[in-house]
């Protein structure tokens, strides 16, 4: 028999048992979708991480209170360690050599600012910054200027708008020189930061920055809130030496004793990626072993479902071997059979967990993924599948004596 009419026969027997077929490939259906769901969403959130990791400029790494990513519910061992205040900072700034620029910051959200008649929904962030701020987080202005050394001494009222907030207050006129209002405190806009669109899903440009001096006024005292601080180092080879530089400096200002660890934290772009990657290690891992067990569970399935066949078509075997089929030709048949129907549910199961995983990436607002390694990894598992499982009843089907098949009833 030639391949196409072994295809024709395995297409057309799957055809005649479609309730049997659905039922057979529904456990692959689940186990492909399972393992495919899960890595197509750790994908999309990879890649939303590593896209935002821009934030913070090249060469930069920031210490704070709280590590970035914990798994763990002994958060208590953070929240009692001492705040980072700005007269810390203050006292940092003198004993840095090999870091080009040093800020702070602290945010406030669910804020709404007002000019004139209109204002916007209360769900603005307002930060309290330094000046430099803007060459640690890679703030580019687009109009104006950004906070100035000045600005903090004097505590000023002056802001610097995103984009979404100056679209909704001055739609019609440039906002420059505009004043505007935060909780009744009266702000002269100075700057309009570059458009930076989204980042988890959440707008950067619906942010406000005014000078950390002013923040400390009506958000909180300089000893009540614990701040960022941001580090660059220009010299990418004084990189390491500079963070390792702050550390030291920190330590000895906080003094924390020798061979204690530190009580903040300190990361950088590739150290947020890193952790991120280790924490989903854990669950593409569970993905895979209940994936796994889905799948072998479905190849059982395949195995009896074509035993049953086997069973089934004993006398059509009998009459294509009378006929002069070949045992091969046989063997062929049944083994096309459970592979056509296993990548029927693989290619399925891989169509739905790509659009299931790809839903976080409408949510969040990024791009599509197409794991194009794991739909292969998919693709691949289920040929295995087909012939592992289907391997037993193709054999059985091709050794079958013609004569005794004629006579099976």
């Amino acid at each position: 028999m030639e391949f196409k009419e072994i295809y024709q026969s395995a297409r057309d027997s799957i055809r005649q048992n479609r309730l049997r077929s659905f039922l057979t490939l529904l456990g692959v259906v689940i186990g492909i979708f399972s393992i495919i769901g899960v890595m197509t969403a750790i994908n999309v959130l990879q890649k939303t991480v590593e896209e935002s990791m821009t934030g913070l400029g090249a060469g930069t790494f920031q210490v704070q209170k709280y590590p970035v990513m914990h798994m763990g519910n002994d958060r208590w061992r953070f929240h009692n360690r001492k705040n980072l205040d700005y007269r810390e900072f203050q006292r940092l700034l003198p004993r840095l050599k090999i870091v080009d620029y040093a800020t702070a910051e602290d945010w406030n959200y669910g804020k709404r600012i007002q000019y004139g008649d209109r204002e916007t929904k209360p769900n603005t962030i307002v930060a309290g910054i330094t000046h430099n701020w803007e060459f640690t987080n890679n703030l580019k202005i687009d109009r104006g200027r950004m906070i100035a050394a000045i600005d903090e001494t004097n505590a000023s009222h002056v802001i610097v708008l995103g984009y979404d907030i100056v679209d909704v207050l001055f739609p019609d006129r440039d906002p420059l020189g505009e004043d505007v209002k935060i909780d009744g405190i009266r702000y002269r806009v100075i700057g309009v930061a570059e458009r930076k669109g989204q980042r988890f899903g959440e707008s950067q440009d619906n942010r406000s920055y005014i000078p950390l001096t002013t923040y400390f006024k009506y958000y909180g005292a300089a000893s009540y809130t614990s701040l960022n601080y941001c580090f660059t180092v220009v010299d990418p080879d004084e990189f390491e030496e500079g963070m390792q530089e702050v550390i030291n400096e920190m330590r000895l200002i906080r003094e924390v004793p020798f061979g204690v660890e530190n009580d903040f934290e300190v990361w950088t772009n590739a150290s947020l990626i890193d952790n991120f990657n280790k924490m989903t290690a854990a669950i593409k891992l569970a993905a895979i072993i209940i994936s796994s067990i889905a799948l072998l569970a479905s190849g059982i399935g395949i195995m009896n479902i074509m035993l049953v066949t086997v069973s089934e078509r004993t006398r059509e075997i009998g009459v294509r071997k009378s006929l002069g089929a070949k045992s091969r030709d046989v063997l062929s048949q049944f083994m096309l059979e459970a592979v056509i129907l296993t990548e029927m549910g693989g290619v399925s199961g891989i169509v739905l967990g790509i659009i299931a995983g790809n839903v976080l990436a409408f949510v969040m607002k990024t791009k599509v993924v197409f794991p194009w390694d794991w739909a292969l990894i998919g693709f691949i598992v289920c040929s295995l599948i087909a012939v592992i499982f289907g391997s037993y009843p193709a054999y059985k089907a091709a050794k079958l004596d013609p004569i005794e098949a004629l006579r099976y009833e």
